[in-house]
């Protein structure tokens, strides 16, 4: 009986998008199992490829197997992913249209994907003969540099628990160890140290207690290098480096806290879902007011899954709100939680893989990949802050975390709860349709916490009265009486940078990026001109490159001369800046709220990572600098984003027993967006908003389909699209609505061309059939270079 493996290559085109059949040796048919990484002879060249087995199978006719290729190696000695993610690629690719290869490996640590070692040693209690006979006298040693024969061994013993398996970089400036040290107590009785070496004496007396050893800098604070060296070269100690959690640090200095108690609302919410775990049932959309307690709500949640046994997944939209959302989850339930977003390093991203694979962590909260965390026996999935569009990956693979979660939830028949003071449309209308159920929390959790009062400031009114281009002197007057009193500010300006561009007054030139359709920033720290799409960088221009005039000026603004401008004319007050060029560095975020925290500064000054989620008690007065950002974007989206970013703002006042207040700054006062979000009326918006997508046939009440094709000649990109055009007329039926083609609204970035095509429908049965023939065709010797991307319910349009 010959063994079979169904192998995914790690090849991703749609020649090679499925499975490949693999004899399986019979010295690996023990370690060869379903969700492991392998190494297999592939092409004409036989070259060495990695990919996944996805299924095994037995066969029992001999010849039809003779042509079959064995594999080679087994990576992993178990499984990298389970049969449930295996399973969910196979449903995401129907309306991902990414290669079922890129989706497997979003499932797991980059770091396995890299070039990486595997590293062996033994665990506490082996046998000492195993110890010596594969690692010699060396406490861990590299797998790959054992024989084939003892590489098996050492597989089978880790199967056992005997030996312990470690990926690391193979640069040394990523790994993370710490040096311990152990004790030989034989060789140590037998060592004679001369009387006038006091202090070899006095280490010598220390070690005989050390039964079990410790860290070596700990034996430092006492003792010198040279002392510990001479019962190392005598054999009496032993030094060693072990691998540590380099996502240990997260968990450092969180104290424990108890759970708060719930009001009347809450505790219904907390009743109503967790009566639902471990049913099949459809998701929850949780609609709480900003401070209603919703997190709260998700620990109280938590807790019940816990107790019965289950783990649970909880997502947040950005770095910025882990500091405060992981600290509240870890305060709760300490080393059972595991934290998952990209401001980890690869190292600390799998660390934390491995102590959710483990079994060791039961809670996992992190940022959009998150989802794919590998728990087994799910209970409950929590979106908050739901409506978010970062929550859709605009990279390969182009999936969207609430879907993945609604295919992981109904796998496990685990609650679904989608939290939002101000749900995405599409969320909304699945509620009053009955797909969602329902449920709303009205009231601030804390009853002395009212509803900060909010006022729309008309730029137009103070037009030759203003000295600082970003301040009304209303707004200004209001900040200094919070100085006053000794409360404190945040201030939002959707924008980074200096300024939005250069411009010459003379003869209108405008500085752009020389790949890019897009003018360039200014950035006065590096004193620098930057293109925020490809990363191109140049000098400042001091004449006009087009016609030398001196009359070269700067336009429109930013965080960086908010910053100036604020601090010019309040000299006194501490401001800190929060945005993407504040934040490059590692832990930037949690430093920056830190202080804030700490009320070491007055004011926060920073783009819309600060309009959500933080919940600082002293905070009295928001001002949004320009409500009319987003406002005109030329997407489908942009009042639904104006509308939730001034809510969620508004909702950083007044969180406390002191009273808060919002200022809007804004030149379009009376757009139904503004005047609903000071009033905080989702429900009124939802409605206005629900009428207008209707009318022009998009989501909620149409499905939508972006295809973007790019390319460096616009020739070659525009005959392309009307190919394209014309092949999706003859295969989809009349009820699909083609906008289209024409150019993106930035038509070239990265010196490359881009056009679009919007697709708009309800039903349409050949839609994946052709989308995938599509895929095919962009793959022909003739479009080598031609970029397609496929977006299933784009979220930007950009």
């Amino acid at each position: 009986m010959t063994k079979l493996a169904q192998i995914i290559v790690d090849v991703p085109l749609m020649q090679t998008d499925k499975p490949f059949s693999y004899r399986i040796p019979e010295d690996l048919i023990e370690l060869t199992q379903v969700g492991s990484r392998v190494h297999v002879p592939f092409g004409r060249g036989n070259r060495l490829l990695q990919g996944f087995v996805v299924a095994i199978a037995e066969q029992e006719n001999l010849v039809e197997t003779t042509e079959l290729k064995d594999i080679q190696e087994v990576l992993d000695l178990e499984p990298v992913l389970n049969s449930e993610q295996i399973a969910l690629a196979d449903e995401m690719r129907k309306t991902v249209f990414s290669y079922k290869i890129s989706l497997l490996r979003s499932m797991i640590p980059s770091l396995l994907n890299s070039n990486y070692d595997k590293l062996l040693e033994a665990v506490e209690g082996t046998p000492q003969d195993i110890r010596q006979n594969l690692l010699g006298d060396k406490p861990s040693i590299s797998f790959s540099n054992l024989s084939d024969q003892d590489q098996r061994l050492a597989q089978r013993l880790v199967k056992q628990g005997l030996l312990k398996l470690t990926y690391l970089a193979q640069d040394k400036k990523t790994q993370k160890t710490e040096k311990w040290y152990r004790v030989n107590q034989a060789r140590l009785a037998e060592l004679e140290v001369p009387a006038r070496a006091k202090k070899r004496e006095a280490l010598k007396e220390f070690l005989d207690q050390q039964t079990e050893g410790g860290r070596y800098k700990e034996l430092l604070e006492d003792y010198s290098r040279e002392q510990i060296a001479f019962f190392v070269e005598q054999g009496g100690l032993e030094i060693y480096e072990v691998v540590v959690n380099r996502s240990d640090a997260y968990f450092d200095q969180v104290e424990k806290t108890e759970f708060l108690s719930l009001n009347a609302q809450q505790a219904e919410v907390v009743e109503r879902i967790t009566s639902r775990i471990g049913q099949a049932s459809v998701p929850f959309l949780l609609e709480g007011i900003t401070g209603s307690g919703k997190t709260e709500v998700y620990l109280h949640i938590i807790d019940r899954v816990l107790k019965e046994g289950k783990t649970a997944i909880v997502l947040v939209p950005e770095i910025s709100l882990t500091p405060q959302m992981t600290n509240r989850f870890i305060s709760r339930f300490g080393d059972q939680v595991a934290i998952m977003h990209s401001g980890l390093s690869d190292g600390e991203k799998y660390d934390e893989w491995c102590k959710i694979k483990s079994g060791q962590a039961k809670v996992v909260v992190g940022a959009r990949s998150a989802i794919f965390a590998p728990l087994e026996n799910i209970g409950a999935i929590i979106i908050d802050e739901e409506h978010e569009a970062t929550y859709k990956q605009e990279s390969n693979p182009r999936y969207h975390a609430r879907d993945v979660a609604l295919l992981r939830a109904k796998h496990h028949q685990a609650v679904l709860v989608l939290g939002s003071a101000t749900p995405s449309i599409e969320s909304r209308a699945r509620a009053s349709k009955g797909v969602y159920e329902f449920l709303e929390l009205s009231q601030r959790a804390n009853p002395q916490a009212k509803i900060p009062e909010v006022e729309i400031l008309d730029f137009r009114d103070y037009i030759g009265q203003q000295e600082l281009s970003n301040y009304t002197p209303l707004l200004l007057d209001k900040i200094k009486d919070r100085l006053a009193k000794g409360e404190q500010v945040v201030l939002m300006l959707n924008r980074r940078g200096f300024s939005s561009f250069i411009m010459c007054r003379e003869c209108s030139y405008v500085d752009q990026c020389p790949n890019c359709d897009i003018s360039l920033t200014l950035h006065m720290d590096t004193k620098s001109m930057n293109c925020h799409y490809c990363g191109y960088q140049k000098g400042i221009p001091r004449t006009c490159p087009n016609c030398q005039s001196a009359s070269i000026r700067y336009y429109g603004t930013g965080t960086q001369k908010a910053y100036d401008e604020l601090q010019e004319a309040l000299p006194e007050a501490r401001i800190l800046r929060m945005d993407v060029d504040t934040t490059r560095k590692k832990g930037a975020h949690e430093a920056i709220l830190a202080k804030f925290g700490a009320h070491e500064a007055d004011i926060l000054l920073g783009t819309q990572m600060i309009a959500k989620g933080l919940d600082f008690p002293n905070v009295t007065l928001v001002g949004v600098l320009n409500a009319d950002t987003s406002l005109n974007l030329p997407d489908f989206r942009a009042s639904e984003r104006t509308f939730q970013l001034l809510t969620q703002v508004a909702g950083r006042a007044g969180r406390a027993d002191k009273p808060g207040e919002v200022l809007i700054q804004t030149y379009n006062p009376n757009h139904y967006a503004i005047q609903l979000a000071k009033r905080q009326d989702y429900e009124a918006f939802y409605k206005h908003e629900m009428a207008v997508r209707r009318q022009l046939n998009y989501p909620p009440y149409f499905y939508t389909v972006g295809l973007t094709l790019s390319h460096k000649d616009e020739e070659f990109v525009i005959q392309k699209s009307y190919e394209i055009l014309r092949f999706l007329k003859e295969h989809l039926s009349d009820k699909v609505q083609i906008l289209g083609p024409t150019p993106k609204p930035i038509a070239r970035t990265h010196k490359l061309y881009h056009y679009q095509l919007i697709l708009k429908y309800r039903f349409e049965d050949q839609l994946e059939a052709t989308l995938n023939a599509i895929l095919d065709l962009t793959q022909e010797p003739a479009n080598k270079d031609l970029r397609l991307i496929i977006d299933h319910e784009p979220q930007n349009v950009m």
